[in-house]
């Protein structure tokens, strides 16, 4: 595995253990559908959420959450549609940024960006 996937993989397993303090049930990770691909799909009643992760060890690219592009933002978007089409149950729902950065082995900041886009 490249090292770009080891940080993703390593940030949204944060994530998930971030999301579980806060009382969010962890519906699926990395929930795909052909091409369509969520990391965390969580629920906290009475709201489906989607979270997007992203991590980094530097600002070379800029922060995390910038790299939530308007074009990554339809392809959530596409893929939610996508997960609502066979899970009818859930009547709202909501897109989430979590922004991680790490210095070494130490997580030096989690943002979590609720309600991010729509």
């Amino acid at each position: 595995m490249g090292k770009h996937k080891q940080t993703g993989a390593k940030g949204e397993q944060i994530a998930v253990e971030f999301l579980k303090k806060l009382e969010y049930e962890i519906v699926h990770t990395n929930w795909c559908s052909g091409k369509k691909e969520v990391d965390i799909i969580a629920y906290k009643e009475p709201i489906l959420v989607f979270v997007e992760v992203k991590t980094r060890y530097d600002f070379t690219f800029g922060f995390p959450e910038e790299a939530v592009t308007t074009q990554k933002q339809n392809y959530l978007k596409a893929a939610a549609d996508a997960f609502l089409a066979d899970n009818p149950q859930y009547l709202q729902l909501r897109f989430d940024i979590i922004s991680i950065q790490l210095q070494g082995t130490i997580i030096k900041e989690i943002k979590h960006f609720e309600d991010a886009f729509f």
